[in-house]
């Protein structure tokens, strides 16, 4: 079943890295680096009425692209790639289940330097033309890796040298008080459940983010943009100059 995907940053990211198969365009829809991709690329085009982007809501912009299946990474082949860097950073879903979480994770994860993103294969929203354009064009740009079982994976990671570093609401440690060096797995859990117990179970710490509000728990795309903001000051500190 072909994808479709829409937006003018969302699909010029797509057509950068040529996963692009068709064009659809608004008959008035004017941008000229887009319509120069789209031309060396000698892609097909058809310009239509409004009537055909009812689907795409009110977020199309006048461009909508038949795409290629999107590619998931393989699990053996990126933990080797990032066997040696010094400051790998693997970011772990346990279980969420809404697109639009899912696509502000993974534009929070590549905002944040994240090398990496494991998801599970079952109960686990997966890459949809939502997440498409709720990443915005970062998908492009990350590697999604899909796995059988999260908690053989830590496993695999910890085997490879990477700490595993869980979110959970019900643990002491301050997620600022952990030294964030080296290859670390961080694993998000849904705001619901949270993480499964033996997902838990395997984490070499869990962490948690302490508020003041009267809410006790943030969405999971909230949650990662709060603890990966950190990391990324634990390990690249703001000097004035």
């Amino acid at each position: 079943m072909p994808q479709w995907i829409y937006g003018k940053n969302v699909v010029l990211e797509a057509l950068r890295t040529k996963r692009v198969r068709k064009v659809l365009l608004l008959n008035s829809f004017h941008e000229s680096l887009i319509e120069q991709i789209i031309s060396q690329q000698h892609l097909p085009v058809e310009r239509v009425g409004k009537e055909r982007f009812d689907n795409y809501g009110d977020h199309h912009q006048g461009i909508a692209a038949e795409v290629n299946d999107f590619i998931y990474a393989d699990l053996n082949h990126e933990v080797a790639q990032l066997r040696t860097k010094p400051q790998s950073l693997i970011l772990m879903l346990d279980s969420i289940t809404d697109p639009q979480n899912l696509g502000a994770i993974i534009r929070n994860a590549e905002a944040f330097g994240v090398d990496a993103l494991i998801i599970k294969k079952d109960q686990q929203v997966q890459v949809n033309a939502t997440v498409t354009k709720v990443a915005a064009g970062a998908l492009e740009h990350m590697k999604v890796i899909q796995v059988a079982n999260l908690s053989q994976t830590i496993l695999k990671l910890k085997e490879e040298g990477f700490w595993i570093v869980g979110t959970d609401l019900n643990t002491a440690q301050d997620y600022r008080d952990f030294n964030y060096q080296g290859p670390i797995a961080l694993v998000i859990g849904s705001e619901g459940d949270g993480l499964h117990r033996l997902v838990k179970e395997r984490c070499d710490v869990l962490v948690h983010i302490p508020m003041m509000g009267q809410v006790n728990s943030l969405n999971a795309a909230s949650a990662t943009a709060v603890v990966l903001a950190w990391v990324h000051h634990a390990r690249f500190p703001f000097k004035k100059k």
